[in-house]
Formats: structure tokens, sequence, C-alpha cells
């Protein structure tokens, strides 16, 4: 999609420090993080957010959903983490290309929501 830094981040024209890549997603380090661990997992696929997904991506919805596993072991907390997906303005959503946030690293409270997570 034109414009989205994620879809530019996928095509790997705009930087990013990357962790994984597969066909389905890559994972990657967020500019702000907000815990010590802090990783998002992006579609290669453009959806502005969950709202976007049918019954036909359901596959694909479970295949993201597991990478949080991946993701955790990549950030060295695989026995305790929080994901985190935004949906709309109302839902905290700044980037409209879905994305799932993988925190952990320190005991995690609600304040985390409170302090923007974007």
């Amino acid at each position: 999609m034109e414009n989205c830094i994620f879809c530019s981040i996928v095509e790997k024209k705009a930087p990013a420090t990357y962790y994984y890549e597969d066909e389905d997603c890559i994972i990657i380090k967020p500019l702000k993080a907000f815990a010590p661990v802090h990783l998002l997992i992006i579609p290669r696929r453009h959806f502005t957010s969950l709202n976007d997904l049918t019954a036909a991506d359901d596959a694909l919805t479970g295949r993201l959903l597991r990478k949080a596993r991946k993701a955790s072991e990549i950030g060295g907390i695989p026995e305790g983490y929080r994901t985190v997906i935004n949906t709309g303005t109302g839902g905290g959503q700044t980037v409209f290309h879905l994305h799932i946030h993988v925190l952990g690293g320190s005991p995690l409270d609600d304040t985390l929501l409170t302090r923007g997570l974007k």
C-alpha cells in the first residue's frame, strides 16, 4: 500500500532492525519500545487492521499469532510475555498496517497500555 511505513519496511525500502522473516511476516524491533523486550510481528500482506481480515485469512491469522512464540524466543522471554493488537484510532492504532506487539522482560501491568502503546 502506498505511503505505508510497514509496507516499506516489509519491502526493505525503509530501515528497520530485522530479527526474523518468512513468507508470512517479518519480526522487527520498533523505534519506540514500551518494555525491555518489545518486538513487532508484521504481516507481509497489507491489512489496515484486524477488521480487514476475512474467513479466507484464518490460516494466515493463526500463523501470525503463533509467531508470538517465535518473537518471545528471539527476545529471550518465552516464559512470559504480552501480545497487543491495536485496532482503529479508538483502540490506539497509529500505524494502519496490522501488527502484533510482543512485550516482556519485566513484570507488565496495565500502565503499559496507558503510556500510548501504538
